[in-house]
């Protein structure tokens, strides 16, 4: 069974932008993964545990997820 992450644009809660790409299981653990590139910088590609990216993080006193969906890409 896949799990899945809906592709596009997503804030970090500290601000900055990223481009979610695809999911890809990790070869050793079959842990799913975030493929996914900041939309600053360099640009390069980076991965997360799933459940890492979808997580809620505390933030000033309040629980607020780490990454919020906003829009598909362009």
């Amino acid at each position: 069974m896949s799990r899945q992450i809906e592709p596009g644009i997503y804030r970090h809660y500290k601000g900055s932008d990223y481009l979610v790409l695809d999911t890809a299981r990790h070869s050793e653990t079959d842990e799913w993964m975030v493929i996914y590139q900041p939309q600053y910088g360099d640009k390069g590609l980076w991965v997360r545990p799933l459940d890492m990216f979808t997580e809620l993080v505390d933030f000033d006193g309040e629980k607020v997820p780490r990454f919020q969906w906003l829009k598909k890409a362009n």
